[in-house]
């Protein structure tokens, strides 16, 4: 496995590391339990947890944390499967089963935030591999970070599948009292058959769904990202209906449709599956997707129109880009003047 030449982008405070972290520093573990059942997962201590997304990538934010590498829910068309790639590993079963674990990602972002050079910028989670995947069960990395974002009042935002992020609740609503944070929830349709083969090692979405109804209750507004819509699997106008009534239902600030797309890593993947599964697809897709990662713009416009008229009939609307959403703090009532001169305070 090649971890030697993992550099980072050259960072504002300081010249990149020569690697994120040496071979030396890596160490193997297998654990014996059902849930983690033929998964490897390598242990590293990293030099660096913020990482600068290119400025030509189409994402809304600067910056992001991502505690691990791989990820267990196995989506076939995961498009970071090309990341493994970088480590000397195969972007197929390897992605699935082989994670890396930044184990000091807590500490070390916290020495980051508080360098004199760090200005506040936002910070994304779950934008590469989702952070509440099921290692995070036994690691527990994010109750450390999000403690460190709170502690300096650093505005982030979360994109997850996974069930987890109800057990770090508090924290959320503590670090909505300081800062502006968001949270997105990814479910991309509610058809169960095709969640199974698709989506294997994820939460089913209704359970998804259920996490925006509590995060909800709690008063944190929780978006949707509908994502995947799936040509010719989850695209059907009543598949459409049936996913944006149920985010609606669940109580969503907002709902956004984003078509399937398949880079390389994740598009020969993703083919070798429909090929197994559907095999009548596979010559659609491949005049579908002839011109390169993305759906044709006129399908991505018929899904966006199609999902943004559903949301308008179910009283939800598209999330405005990279506008984090945040709790309002309680009112507080006003004390009453006190009588003649006072002095102010900063406490």
């Amino acid at each position: 496995m090649r971890w030697e030449n993992l550099t980072v982008e050259p960072r504002h405070d300081r010249a990149a590391d020569a690697a994120l972290f040496g071979a030396d520093a890596v160490t193997t573990r297998t654990f014996d339990t059902p849930e983690f059942a033929g998964i490897t997962f390598h242990e590293i201590r990293a030099r660096s947890v913020l990482n600068r997304v290119p400025g030509a990538s189409r994402m809304p934010f600067e910056w992001t944390v991502n505690p691990y590498r791989g990820c267990t829910h196995a989506c076939v068309y995961c498009f970071a499967r090309r990341t493994h790639s970088y480590l000397d590993l195969d972007t197929g079963i390897d992605f699935d089963t082989q994670i890396v674990v930044k184990v000091n990602a807590p500490e070390v972002l916290r020495r980051q935030l508080a360098s004199p050079r760090w200005h506040g910028e936002h910070v994304a989670m779950g934008t590469n591999v989702d952070c509440y995947q099921r290692a995070e069960g036994r690691y527990r990395l994010m109750p450390g970070i999000l403690a460190a974002l709170r502690d300096h009042a650093n505005p982030f935002s979360i994109l997850t599948k996974g069930t987890l992020i109800l057990r770090d609740l508090d924290l959320l609503k503590q670090a909505a009292e300081v800062t502006d944070i968001g949270v997105s929830v990814s479910v991309g349709f509610t058809d169960t058959a095709l969640w199974r083969t698709v989506e294997p090692g994820t939460p089913a979405p209704e359970r998804r769904l259920d996490v925006v109804r509590v995060l909800t209750a709690h008063g944190i507004g929780v978006g949707v990202l509908m994502a995947p819509v799936i040509p010719f699997l989850s695209d059907e106008p009543a598949q459409l209906r049936a996913t944006v009534q149920a985010v609606a239902a669940a109580g969503a600030t907002s709902v956004t449709p984003l078509a399937l797309h398949l880079r390389p890593g994740a598009r020969e993947w993703f083919m070798a599956w429909l090929g197994r599964h559907h095999p009548h697809l596979v010559r659609r897709y491949e005049r579908l997707y002839a011109d390169g990662s993305y759906a044709p713009k006129w399908y991505q416009r018929r899904i966006t129109r199609q999902v943004h008229e559903l949301a308008e009939e179910y009283g939800i609307g598209p999330a405005r880009t990279g506008m984090p959403r945040r709790i309002r703090p309680p009112e507080q009532e006003e004390e009453p003047a006190a009588p003649g001169p006072t002095q102010l305070t900063l406490i």
